[in-house]
């Protein structure tokens, strides 16, 4: 497991030090929580039981809600826990993994994203040769490099972690670890490790964003030389995406394509990116997809 030699825990201090207020954190987010799991596990039986829902934007959707699941859980249990807690602990073991788990699922989530936007533009740029471009074959490869990449982005952040100095107090003014409130508390310059970790998160949030971008570009001129009927129906796919998108990589770059600047509401940013994007994902692709609406129903 992950050790140092200076510190073997570190003492969070949540969102909040009122009573009241704790106990107000701990239902709602035990409410968001318990909803993430239960939407997103439903929206990935529906589409295993489906026979309607087996083109690949739905294969990747339901990577999307798995990821999305994992993605809450690695934060949301130790909320609500510490929300009851008089000391909110986590050794430095626990800390370094839910690091881990954070960027590892956090980061396939952006993969993800980039390709359901290709598939989208394959779809309705190249319609004719979807099949062939798109087969299960592809898709799966692609979801196994989106695992691989994560996994390589998720160990960089744990080693640049583990190399992080601690022989202060061990205060973490946060609900969760991560490198930026863990720079903060760390006995030694960090404006280098700063600069590696916009360099790394905040490239690929910003990378990331200008792919999704260029190809949604593509596909809204492609649009208009497709009939009514079909321009409907391919914006209707793409605003629920878009909207996720949008919902997903604003408080990402925020927190990390400029970490050395902190501000009282970083806390906040990061529950909505955490807690909040995962719980609302599900309901956005089951309220604006007729397929998938009409699936549940039959389910």
């Amino acid at each position: 497991m992950w050790e140092n030699s200076n510190v073997t825990q570190f003492i969070l201090l949540g969102l909040t030090q009122n009573p009241l207020s704790q106990k107000m954190v701990f239902l709602i987010f035990l409410i968001f929580s318990v909803g993430t799991v239960l939407g997103n596990t439903l929206v990935i039986v529906n589409i295993e039981s489906s026979r309607t829902l087996g083109s690949p934007m739905y294969y990747f959707l339901f990577y999307l809600s798995f990821v999305d699941s994992c993605y809450s859980t690695s934060t949301a249990p130790k909320l609500i826990v510490d929300a009851l807690s008089a000391k909110k602990l986590i050794s430095y073991s626990e800390c370094m993994t839910q690091i881990f788990a954070l960027h590892l699922f956090g980061c396939m989530e952006i993969f993800v994203f980039i390709l359901m936007a290709v598939d989208h533009y394959v779809a309705i740029c190249k319609p004719l040769h979807y099949p062939r471009i798109m087969r299960r074959q592809v898709c799966l490869i692609l979801i196994v490099l989106a695992w691989i990449g994560s996994f390589m982005h998720s160990i960089a952040q744990v080693i640049l972690a583990l190399r992080l100095p601690f022989c202060g107090p061990n205060l973490n003014d946060h609900y969760c670890c991560d490198l930026q409130p863990l720079f903060k508390i760390t006995c030694t310059d960090t404006y280098l490790l700063n600069l590696l970790l916009v360099t790394n998160s905040g490239a690929i949030c910003l990378v990331s964003l200008t792919i999704l971008t260029i190809i949604y570009n593509v596909i809204l001129h492609s649009l208009r030389n497709h009939s009514a009927e079909g321009r409907k129906k391919a914006l209707s796919n793409c605003t629920s995406h878009i909207t996720v998108v949008v919902l997903f990589f604003g408080p990402c770059i925020f927190i990390y394509a400029n970490p050395p600047n902190t501000f009282p509401m970083d806390k906040m940013v990061t529950v909505s990116h955490t807690i909040g994007t995962p719980f609302l994902d599900p309901l956005i692709y089951t309220l604006r997809k007729a397929e998938v609406k009409n699936a549940m129903r039959n389910l």
